[in-house]
């Protein structure tokens, strides 16, 4: 079954552009199962990365590779407040999937 991952997180004044360039520019190596990447604006300088999967194993197999990615510019980012860090992540298998 399909899976995705949503990652919601703030990026720090000044920073927009280098946060879309390390998405832009970044090898999707560890990532096997990967069937698209995402990164969608929704609000003042905040974004959600969201993940299509092939499984939601494939999905937990990159989990170290995206901490890392994620550690690459961590700095960027700023803190979501009552005990998120700088990150606010969920994932889950598709139950419902329509396409026009």
């Amino acid at each position: 079954m399909t899976a995705f991952n949503v990652v919601r997180m703030r990026v720090k004044p000044g920073n927009e552009e280098a946060y879309l360039k390390s998405h832009r520019d970044r090898v999707l190596e560890g990532m096997d199962g990967m069937r698209s990447l995402n990164v969608i604006k929704t609000g003042d300088r905040e974004f959600c990365v969201i993940g299509e999967w092939d499984s939601m194993e494939a999905l937990a197999a990159a989990r170290p590779a995206m901490i890392a990615t994620l550690d690459t510019f961590r700095d960027r980012l700023e803190d979501l407040g009552p005990g998120l860090g700088v990150t606010d992540p969920v994932s889950g298998e598709v139950v419902l999937q329509r396409r026009p």
